[in-house]
């Protein structure tokens, strides 16, 4: 069991075998030393990759892609759900559907904080349907950027994101990959981990 999955069997609330609570350590309250940890790991897997940007979504996403960004010297642009009166021109948009919060956002981002040329690591806290992630995919390649693949904090393997990622070429690399979840417990798939 890594140290995220540890975390995860610790604190986590299953509310249902499709809902994870994860909020005493990641998406409410944060464990900074945990995202420490979860940045360092994702940054570790793409090092090699010649990382230009990390791109994410807030809220959630943030926390672990600074850290991810802080070990790789790389800026994170995040990706806003709302409107901001002080982000107005240049944007690359995108429609997001929240299964969790059943609501449709458009996302946006400054096209001038995502260029051509970019190499980009998406970040998200959680893969499940792969929404937020082809969001983000579709803002990175409206700015004729690259994507060199997504880093994802917690995995639902028994949706389908990871496979409409994949089918498109992505790469995935998630630290805590859930295989199955209900009120009894959490089953994970095993999977390398550098740290610990």
């Amino acid at each position: 069991m890594n140290f995220l999955e540890k975390k995860i069997c610790d604190e986590g609330i299953v509310l249902s075998s499709s809902v994870l609570k994860v909020d005493s350590f990641l998406n409410h309250q944060i464990d900074p030393e945990l995202m420490v940890q979860i940045g360092n790991e994702l940054a570790d897997r793409f090092i090699s990759e010649g990382i230009t940007k990390i791109v994410t979504i807030e809220s959630s996403g943030i926390a672990p892609a600074v850290f991810a960004g802080l070990k790789l010297s790389v800026p994170v642009v995040f990706a806003r759900k709302k409107k901001s009166l002080t982000l107005t021109e240049g944007l690359l948009t995108s429609s997001v559907y929240s299964f969790t919060k059943q609501e449709q956002n458009e996302i946006s981002v400054a096209k001038k904080f995502i260029q051509p040329g970019d190499k980009v690591l998406i970040i998200d806290d959680f893969l499940a349907h792969g929404e937020a992630a082809l969001g983000l995919a579709e803002l990175v390649n409206q700015a004729d950027a690259t994507i060199a693949g997504f880093g994802i904090v917690i995995e639902k393997s028994f949706q389908v994101g990871r496979q409409k990622l994949e089918e498109k070429g992505y790469r995935v690399e998630s630290i805590a990959r859930v295989k199955e979840m209900n009120t009894n417990g959490i089953t994970f798939i095993q999977s390398e981990v550098m740290s610990s």
